[in-house]
Order: structure tokens, then sequence, then C-alpha cells
């Protein structure tokens, strides 16, 4: 049945299904989802991203808008339903990805600039050579070690990363006068994806963001759960820009009806890392999410400490529902996806299900190390990706081993759907790793944060109860058994640093 149609019969069947929507930097999905979470409809159209210079990256906000509407419609026709049959609609987003936009109009000063944006990386790298930040590490040290208060342990150690979104929308005003002029009249937005998607969804009614997302920009305070004055003085970003912040499960309004026939409730927006470990069922301190897509991200629940480390880990929020703030710690590593699509393209192989067999071929990679590198560096904006120890005797299986290994060594999404992956993952780390029979965790997040505001579900409990898992893998090797292949992939990537 048309989406949008009425249907025959008069009554209009009861809303017992959410639409899980993922904004990713590839694809942008839809699900519908039944009580019991399975997909009823699907619908999936390819991202296409802007390269207007060298290291700029960029989406149409219009061309996004399309297809978000698109992949709605198109799902919710598959599942041959009514959008009256639909309780709530979740929406899960790639993060740090903005825009900025004119209040009064809703005229967008720019594109999209992406995460994967490196046009910052000039002023990224001035900060953190900057004796100014020097200074900051030094006062919030002392601040840490005089109150023991780990408020002050983040700061101590900050350093800007052009994957942040700080960076690159003190850019924005800085060289788009446009957008500049409207702020100093109180007359700039600026938001995420998901925050111009509700924007748009509402006619420009309701306008807000959600805790996930607003603590992933690197300009929100997760301690105080602020946007952060201090650091929006030193990037001259004016505060007046920013946008309410919500309950990441919330009831954020309808979409207008104009758009789908009917108004469609808005009950969830989530940063889609943080969606996918709520639709992993990781509600309980210690629980561990491992994503392989387009980047890689280990995050770890904390519960209600935000826990700040040294080593390249980021404390973010997961999300908010009522009373309840939990955080989380996360690790990334930008290039997973990308490595094996580029892999495939120059013909190493044909489908990607051949990679875990061509990789069990052969007893090891024959030195033979690849450095991912298509993507920027959080930590070097300027790191190259190349493979390294190649010889005469080096085969297509060699290849593909090596990026397969790479992934691991860096250790849901698509790439989890690799065996010859999970399993060196499992060794590596010494624990079980369970996956999901569905791997669009993402969708599958956004889904139950919005059946949850909707009342579609009651608790997480409940939620619990709905996964399903695929495939489980234990350890089978010794960390040991790696140690070699592992020693040379690190002295692999130091040589492709600063290229």
């Amino acid at each position: 049945m048309p989406c949008g149609q009425p249907e025959s019969g008069g009554a209009a069947a009861p809303a017992r299904y959410v639409l899980g929507v993922d904004v990713g930097s590839t694809a942008v999905k839809c699900h519908v989802y039944d009580r019991a979470a399975a997909v009823r409809g699907s619908s999936c159209r390819k991202v296409e991203s802007l390269y207007p210079h060298p290291g700029w990256v960029e989406l149409d906000p219009e061309v996004l808008w399309s297809q978000f509407i698109g992949v709605i419609k198109e799902a919710v026709q598959a599942a041959g339903l009514h959008m009256r049959q639909v309780a709530g609609l979740g929406i899960s987003t790639q993060r740090a990805t903005f825009i900025t936009w004119h209040r009064k109009t809703g005229k967008p000063f720019h594109n999209f600039i992406s995460w994967q944006d490196l046009r910052s990386a000039e002023l990224v790298n001035s900060w953190n050579r900057s004796l100014l930040l020097k200074v900051i590490h030094v006062i919030f040290t002392m601040l840490h070690f005089l109150t023991g208060n780990d408020r002050y342990l983040a700061p101590s150690f900050l350093t800007f990363s052009t994957h942040q979104t700080s960076m690159k929308l003190s850019w924005v005003f800085k060289n788009i006068p446009e957008a500049d002029e409207a702020a100093k009249k109180n007359n700039c937005c600026f938001g995420t994806v998901d925050t111009w998607l509700l924007y748009k969804l509402t006619k420009g009614s309701v306008y807000a963001t959600d805790y996930s997302n607003a603590s992933s920009t690197g300009i929100f305070e997760p301690f105080t759960k602020c946007w952060n004055p201090t650091l929006s003085n030193l990037l001259s970003i004016p505060m007046s820009v920013y946008p309410p912040v919500k309950d990441t499960s919330f009831n954020f309004g309808s979409a207008d009806s104009e758009i789908f026939g009917v108004p469609v409730p808005i009950t969830s927006l989530v940063a889609d890392q943080q969606s996918a470990m709520f639709g992993e069922c990781c509600f309980l301190p210690g629980d561990v999410k491992l994503t392989m897509g387009t980047g890689g991200f280990w995050n770890i629940n904390t519960g209600g400490n935000l826990y700040a480390s040294k080593r390249d880990l980021y404390p973010l929020i997961g999300w908010k529902i009522g009373d309840e703030v939990v955080y989380i710690t996360e690790g990334s590593m930008s290039d997973i996806g990308n490595a094996i699509k580029w892999a495939q393209d120059i013909n190493l192989f044909i489908n990607v299900d051949e990679t875990a067999e061509m990789a069990r071929s052969i007893v090891d990679s024959q030195g033979v190390c690849f450095v991912p590198g298509f993507q920027v560096s959080a930590n070097d904006p300027y790191l190259c990706a190349s493979f390294m120890g190649l010889k005469p005797t080096t085969s297509r299986s060699h290849l593909v081993r090596a990026i397969l290994e790479s992934v691991a060594f860096r250790a849901d999404g698509g790439v989890s759907n690799n065996s010859f992956v999970m399993q060196m993952t499992s060794d590596l780390i010494n624990k079980k790793i369970e996956k999901p029979a569905n791997t669009d965790m993402s969708s599958l997040g956004a889904a139950f944060l919005a059946g949850l505001a909707s009342g579609l579900w009651t608790d997480k409990e409940q939620l619990k109860k709905l996964r399903r898992i695929e495939a489980v893998f234990e350890p089978q090797k010794d960390l040991e058994e790696y140690r070699p292949a592992m020693d040379n992939w690190m002295q692999a990537v130091n040589r492709s640093l600063h290229w």
C-alpha cells in the first residue's frame, strides 16, 4: 500500500511499528520494526559526498533531505503499511557533520561539512602546538591534582582533531562572512545532521539536538552537560548559535503532515555509535560494543561515571532518558570499510564474502603490512595509506590478508560479517565476541529509543529479550602468536606518519 494514501475500510490500523533511520557516511537506511524488533520493510540509498577542494568533504543538504524522506516512504511501502501505523520515528546520524543556516529564512550558508573534512587541518595543528594550549594543560593538571575532580582531567590533555566539529565551525565564522554576520545578529543556527533533519521535518518549528550528538561535537562539556563557553570563546564561536539539548528518547514533536500525509511522531535523535550501543543492549557498566563499518569504534559503558583517559579514549554521553544519564568511553580508528571497498574497486577480490577464505588460504601475510589512511587520522592528518613489505612472491591473498589484519590490529557494522576479522579480533583481546543477527545496529538502536518514548516497548529489560545473536567467536590462539605481525605492522604505521 503506498505510504501516505488513505486505507480503505474506514478505521486506521493501530500504531504498532517504529522506524529506525540511520544517516551514515556511505548510506541512508530505513528499517520498519514491529514489536518483536523484526524488520518488516527496508530501504537504502547511497550517500554521495562532494569534494570541492582537496581534503574537503561535503554533503548537499537538499540531496540528503530528499534521500532521507525517500527511504522512509520506500521502507513503509515495502512493509505494506500506512504511515498512520507508525508509532514513532527514530533518527540515528553520523556524528560531527554539521551545517549552519539563517534562523529566519532557513537557508543554509554552506553545504554540510563532513566529519571526514580536512579544511581545518592547519588550524588544528597550529592550536595543538600553541603555547596557549600548553598553558591550559598545566592549569587543568594542577586543578585535577588539587581537587581530584575528574572534570579537570580531560582538559588537562585536550588536543584538537579534524574529526571534531569545533575547529571547522570556527573556520566557518572566519571564512563565510554571511554566517559570521548572521551570528552577530543572533540569526545563525548551527546543527549536526539530526538537528537539520528535525528542523526540516517540523518545517522550522522545532530546533534541538540530543545529548549524544551534542557531546560528540567536541564543543559540549559532558561533565556539566552544557555547551562549553570557554572553548567557544577561545575559538570565537558565538554561544547563540547552539541548539537546545534534549533527552535522547523524547517526543520532539511530529513531522509536518504535508511530508508524509499524516503527522509522524519524532521520538528519538541519537548519534550513530551511541545508537549502535543501545541497539546491542549494552546497558550495564562494563558492557563493550565494537563497530566495524566505515570507521571502527570501541565503546565502553561507564554507567553514571564519566571516565577520562590519556590513552586516546574520549568521554561521551551515551544517552539520556529522563533522569538516567549513561556515559561511555570511546576509542576510534577512521578507516575500515573504505580500505576494503578500495581493495574491491581495484579487483583484489570480486565479492567481499571471498576475503575471509582468501585470508585463511595462506599461513600469514608473508610480512606484508597495510596501513589504512584513505580518511584522516584523528592523531595525524597526514598519515598516508601504504603497503609495505611487498615481495615478488606476494599474491592477492597476501594483500587481502594484510588489509584484514590491519582491521583486527586496530580494533557490528558491515565488516563484522567477515569471520576472519572477527575471529582474529577475539584472539587479540582474549574475549568472547557476539555477532548480532542484524548488523544495522544504529537503525535498531534508534528504533528502540523511539519505541520506548512512544510506548511500543516499556523498558530496557523488554528490549534485551528481543536481541538475536547470529554467531559467537571464542579466542582460539594466544596473543603471542600474533606478536611478530603486530610489531611489523606498528613499524609500518610509524613510517607512514607525517607524509
